[in-house]
């Protein structure tokens, strides 16, 4: 098991300890909503896509058969790693390196798909860190969300679900039809109300 590296910063929630590296997305408000309305059934297979420090994919093993967690960041990967060994799942996760739907073979489909997507609109300059690409998402915000919800139907069981966090800031109504032109009934779960912008979680359904 990989221990945590001097550097990292430890966070505990909801007895679990997530370690963190300053190459990494930290759990923030997005984050936490989207965990408190992830609903995971028994023996679901998930897939959480830019998983960060593995935070939902660990918080979905309490659940899920197995997880498989992607991320395009290498530090989050080795994050991943040292989080689900520390919080005793590390058997039940698949911790791949890619982006997106990259490192997902063609013939896997999941019940569930998780993605706190990076949705501020950004310059191009924010893309060139490893942190910065946690959230920049382009001009409008919008550039991971649309390939996302393009990919994401290509991976899913028969009434699979997808749980995605973005903001007001980029388009919401957008996404929600987007998810249905691409066959998804699409709701608003939860939001949460900030000063300049509010963050959703929309559950879309695989009929």
């Amino acid at each position: 098991m990989k221990s945590p590296e001097k550097h990292m910063k430890r966070i505990a929630l909801n007895e679990c300890t997530f370690y963190v590296s300053q190459k990494v997305y930290e759990p923030a408000e997005d984050t936490f909503l989207l965990a408190e309305n992830l609903s995971v059934g028994e023996n679901d297979v998930v897939l959480d896509v830019g998983t960060g420090c593995g935070i939902l994919g660990i918080f979905a093993t309490k659940n899920a058969k197995k997880v498989v967690a992607t991320d395009i960041n290498p530090h989050a990967v080795n994050c991943t790693k040292i989080n689900a060994g520390q919080n005793g799942v590390l058997a039940k996760m698949d911790i791949r390196l890619g982006n997106l739907f990259e490192p997902i073979n063609k013939a896997e489909r999941f019940d569930v798909i998780v993605f706190n997507a990076p949705y501020l609109p950004t310059n191009e300059g924010e893309k060139k860190s490893w942190i910065g690409r946690a959230w920049a998402g382009g001009q409008n915000g919008r550039d991971i969300i649309e390939r996302f919800v393009s990919e994401a139907p290509n991976y899913l069981k028969r009434r699979g679900r997808v749980f995605l966090v973005q903001s007001s800031l980029s388009d919401i109504g957008r996404t929600v039809r987007q998810f249905k032109e691409r066959g998804l009934k699409a709701t608003i779960i939860a939001e949460k109300k900030f000063p300049f912008e509010t963050i959703v979680v929309i559950k879309a359904v695989f009929h």
